[in-house]
């Protein structure tokens, strides 16, 4: 076996190999092999999460018609380790009465919570933590690791206005998790499995062709679980002074920050392994495994910068605005698209291939469309309630 044809597989059997030699018996060599993989893993991101700080800087300044970070090393690259070494050795600070083993817990989850996503991710057709048949009821379950890290922060800090943004995310969570979970089914129904691996496989014509309107509302839900803009209640610095995170400093605010940027660029995969083929894109998967781990790379990238183009384009809405959102008109969206997809997928079953996408695609957009027209005809209802009955003017002759 070649190692460019299965990298992992090459590399762990020949560290088995030089640990069996040294006198480790076999489960012990595998389990030791197993750390070193995780330990890469996590490296990687590591490394990966210090540049997404310079992406996002650099991005967000194109929005807005600034430079961004261009002094420290060329084109400001070196700007973000400048940052690590400030949040090293600024003063680390406990509230008094907080309750200190919960409160220097959060930022440790809200950084695992990330990380272990990653287990499930297909990186190439042969480069994959691990291989669950329910890959994606893991994602439900790890990404809400995430949330409780700032439940736990906002809770602990002993601080009002912490709290206050602890009590908004436990809003977010409970109403947002919802729409995701039910579009996270849409795959499912599309591959005939829960594994991330058999969604990529199965996508010959990309799930996003054939519900486009699934992949729209899994962002949208996807950006609300994340807490960014414009669901960002979490911590408005306009009326929460920061929110979860005010009594943070240090690499304990570090972790809250780093943890977002990389939970963000993570969503982007998840988006693309879901929605756009993951690491397939034209068969060039199959020339090298590296190259099919350059394409995922580049793909959530991509899901990566609409998530920033979201953030910086929108305002933040407010905690009611965005309940209703969720519960009068994204959830009931969710459901009814399951149904509608449930029932074409068993209709045309059986069907040509182009017969089968055009009707998805034709029953995303009447779905879509009738909701829409729902929407406004509520919205003009609500608006005349307000306003009340327009005076009638008489003319006068």
């Amino acid at each position: 076996m070649s190692f460019w044809n299965d990298p992992l597989k090459v590399a762990a059997d020949w560290l088995e190999g030089v640990f069996m030699g040294w006198g480790m018996n076999s489960v012990l060599s595998h389990v030791l092999v197993a750390f070193l993989g995780v330990l890469l893993l996590i490296t990687v991101l590591m490394v990966l999460d210090i540049f997404l700080v310079w992406i996002e800087r650099k991005v967000v300044a194109r929005f807005q018609d600034r430079l961004g970070p261009n002094r420290v090393g060329p084109f400001g690259l070196i700007q973000p380790f400048a940052d690590i070494i400030k949040l090293i050795i600024k003063e680390d600070t406990t509230p008094g009465d907080a309750d200190k083993v919960v409160y220097n817990l959060a930022p440790i989850l809200s950084m695992m919570s990330v990380l272990i996503l990653w287990a499930v991710v297909p990186l190439a057709p042969v480069i994959l933590g691990t291989d669950l048949n329910v890959g994606v009821l893991y994602l439900i379950a790890a990404g809400a690791i995430g949330t409780l890290s700032i439940i736990m922060a906002g809770w602990a800090s002993n601080n009002k206005f912490a709290l206050i943004g602890g009590f908004r995310q436990v809003a977010v969570m409970v109403s947002f998790e919802i729409p995701m979970l039910t579009m996270l089914m849409i795959p499912t129904i599309f591959s005939g499995s829960m594994n991330m691996n058999a969604i990529i496989q199965s996508q010959n014509v990309w799930f996003f062709i054939i519900s486009p309107l699934g992949a729209l509302i899994f962002l949208i839900a996807a950006i609300a679980e994340l807490g960014r803009a414009p669901f960002d209640l979490a911590e408005g610095e306009s009326e929460l002074v920061s929110g979860f995170n005010i009594e943070y400093s240090g690499m304990k605010f570090g972790m809250f920050y780093a943890g977002e940027l990389l939970h963000a660029f993570t969503f982007g995969g998840f988006w693309a392994i879901l929605f756009f083929g993951g690491y397939r894109f034209f068969g060039l998967e199959q020339v090298s495994p590296f190259l099919a781990v350059l394409i995922m790379i580049l793909k959530a990238m991509v899901g990566y910068w609409v998530i920033m183009w979201v953030k910086y384009t929108m305002m933040r809405i407010r905690i009611d605005q965005m309940l209703s959102f969720n519960w009068k008109f994204l959830t009931p969206l969710a459901f009814v698209l399951l149904l509608v997809t449930a029932l074409m997928n068993a209709l045309l079953a059986g069907a040509p291939t182009w017969l089968y996408v055009l009707g998805m695609f034709l029953a995303n957009v009447v779905t879509g469309w009738i909701a829409l027209e729902l929407a406004r005809s509520a919205t003009r209802q609500e608006r005349e309630k307000l306003e009340g009955a327009k005076p009638v003017v008489e003319a006068h002759h």
